[in-house]
């Protein structure tokens, strides 16, 4: 319900109202803690992927601290270009831009195990796709079609089965403490555990704010009992700077053709859901449908704020869908309490303190928590499939489309004599699994009688309408 002492019901419902800053600060500030984990936690996963994070002994360690310090000024940045808007980028609305996990899945196979010289040619990714996303603002409304719930839901199903073995991998310890006793000790799985119960426990049993920070209260949880046994090392801490501005190529840049076409691909799917999270703000929060001009501005800041982000070394921004929520939640539409967190995200990323602060956070605190994140987004994608029509024909593209995909990401050795690039493509699992589907969506006929699957389904026959039961 709307907390009238903010504004009038009209005044709620209008993008271009500003509450008094005693209440538009703390409003924007509550949208930043809703998304900061997440923000920051893909940095995190793509510098422990390329053998820089947490726990390998590095000296390019102090680089993982700065792309965590960019995750959050060009989270910001984003947010900006989506709130004050720059002619006909951004959508002038209440959009909370964040680092995307939806890319980790053709990160990691670019950069897995190649140290800090990887990023460049990650960087040269990331500001190709991200200028091809830009691009699709003029034609975004028109593409719509070739992504149903079918597809758009087996997509991010995908991404999160790609990244469920990131968090049992740190909840044990991390990558480097693969084969050593202290890889899934007792000790570890406590810790995490402390995280995924603490989350569990604010998600379901506290209301407002403290439900929908659940997870950053469970890292709080986790690292405050790390900290008991001493697994929190602050040396970095002290060394780090004060102050520091964005580096222009900070890793340098290359292109290669895996680095593009993966990224392009992805920003296609990235466009769809800030499409949908716009439609989801506007029916929350203004109780209409999203404009045209809303649905192409948002695409065009989610696009170009990515390319900005690779210039200075950050990652791909997507809308947060978790903001959607908490607009829903507060009744507050608008945009100018966003633009205040969105500036709090920038000073706190132009301090690399708070940077070195993040990176203190043990390794398996965090894997209790992107186990939560990363099932979440599994979650989510189930929740997107059942909107589907099950039907024979719905069901074949699905199980052929995931059975590729999962089982070439399961089984990398399969495709070896592949050229590398084709090869780190096929074996995100996502791609081909993406690929696939909207192919056959397009291409089969509309039905499918029920004799003609049958005899593949092993006696298991699916009989869903989509529709979850009701009382």
């Amino acid at each position: 319900m709307a907390n009238i002492s903010i504004g009038t019901p009209e005044q709620m419902r209008d993008p271009n109202y500003t509450p008094a800053l005693s209440q538009a600060i703390p409003l924007g500030i509550q949208h930043v803690l809703a998304m900061f984990v997440s923000n920051v936690t893909p940095a995190i996963i793509v510098a422990g992927a390329a053998g820089f994070g947490f726990g390998s002994n590095s000296p390019d360690f102090p680089e993982m601290i700065y792309m965590i310090q960019m995750c959050m000024v060009f989270a910001g940045v984003a947010t900006l270009l989506q709130t004050v808007g720059a002619g006909p980028i951004g959508a002038r609305l209440p959009i909370v831009q964040g680092t995307s996990f939806a890319f980790l899945p053709i990160m990691i196979p670019l950069v897995a195990g190649k140290g800090v010289d990887a990023m460049a040619g990650l960087m040269g990714g990331v500001i190709i796709g991200g200028i091809f996303q830009g691009s699709l603002g003029l034609i975004i409304n028109k593409i719509r079609f070739a992504l149903p719930p079918l597809v758009t839901g087996l997509i991010v199903m995908m991404i999160g089965l790609a990244l469920v073995q990131v968090g049992i991998q740190y909840a044990a310890g991390g990558v480097p403490a693969i084969g050593t006793p202290e890889y899934g000790s007792p000790l570890n799985w406590f810790v995490a555990s402390v995280v995924i119960v603490v989350t569990l426990g604010f998600k379901f049993f506290a209301k407002g704010m403290a439900s929908i920070s659940a997870v950053l209260i469970g890292l709080i949880a986790g690292y405050l009992v790390a900290l008991a046994f001493g697994m929190v090392s602050f040396g970095n801490v002290g060394r780090a700077a004060s102050f520091a501005l964005p580096s222009p190529l900070h890793f340098g840049i290359e292109f290669h053709f895996a680095a593009i076409v993966g990224f392009c691909f992805m920003a296609v799917v990235s466009a769809i859901e800030t499409v949908g999270d716009v439609s989801g703000i506007t029916k929350g929060g203004a109780q209409r449908e999203a404009t045209g001009k809303e649905l192409s501005g948002a695409t065009y800041a989610d696009g170009f704020g990515s390319a900005i982000a690779g210039i200075f070394g950050g990652l791909p921004n997507t809308s947060f869908s978790q903001n959607v929520g908490l607009i829903a939640m507060t009744g507050v539409m608008s945009r100018h309490v966003v633009t205040c967190g969105a500036i709090f995200l920038i000073i706190a990323g132009l301090v690399p303190k708070v940077g070195a602060a993040i990176s203190t956070v043990p390794i398996e605190v965090l894997g209790g928590g992107v186990i939560v994140m990363f099932g979440m987004v599994v979650a989510a994608g189930i929740s997107m499939l059942s909107d589907v029509d099950w039907n024979k024909r719905n069901m074949v593209i699905f199980a052929i489309s995931l059975s590729i995909g999962l089982g070439l990401q399961l089984e990398p050795g399969a495709v070896q004599h592949l050229p590398d690039t084709l090869g780190i493509l096929m074996t995100s699992g996502l791609l081909p699994a993406a690929v696939i589907a909207i192919v056959l969506n397009l291409v089969l006929p509309e039905h499918l009688s029920d004799e003609s699957t049958e005899e593949v389904a092993g006696g298991h026959s699916g009989h869903g309408a989509g529709k979850l039961p009701h009382d």
